[in-house]
């Protein structure tokens, strides 16, 4: 009885040393893995030449058009321009205030006097909406909708596509 007891303690502690050895392996296996993946999928970051040469290549070409005193418009990139964020409150309830930061994205050359005058089109629209109208995924899918519908018909198709970047209602 006593020789069972030892052998079955013995094969128990075996089972656990080979449990063990098991898990760890598994470990290694998928932390070597991992990092292989990670590799393959980050962006490799560019060497100080690389840096150097865009840096250059920015102080060569000017680093952006100025904004012609708009106070409403940042300096256009690659043809997207970001509108100052629009700040007011809303026809009902009037005590709720919405902020709403966008993006317009030109097909050609950004024209600035357009996208201001967007802007203020844009503050205009929404102190005519209520807080009913924009509730939910489907009332923020309308209010996207008609905003892109008033910037196309102002813009005349100048503007490819409008971004929205934040839309707090407090």
């Amino acid at each position: 009885m006593a020789e069972e007891t030892q052998a079955a303690e013995a094969g128990s502690k075996k089972n656990t040393v080979m449990v063990l050895a098991g898990v760890a392996i598994l470990t290694l296996v998928g932390a070597a893995g991992g990092w292989v993946v990670g590799g393959m999928i980050a962006p490799k970051e560019p060497g100080p030449e690389a840096q150097q040469e865009a840096a250059a290549a920015g102080g060569e070409h000017g680093e952006g058009k100025k904004d012609e005193g708009l106070p409403h418009i940042s300096t256009p990139e690659n043809g997207v321009v970001l509108l100052e964020p629009i700040t007011t409150n809303l026809a009902y309830p009037s005590e709720n205030w919405i902020r709403l930061e966008v993006a317009l994205a030109f097909k050609g050359p950004p024209e600035l006097p357009l996208a201001e005058n967007i802007h203020q089109d844009i503050l205009a629209y929404m102190r005519t909406v209520s807080l009913q109208q924009i509730e939910g995924p489907r009332g923020f899918q309308y209010l996207k909708d008609d905003i892109q519908e008033r910037i196309d018909l102002r813009s005349q198709g100048k503007v490819a596509k409008v971004m929205f970047r934040t839309f707090v209602i407090e």
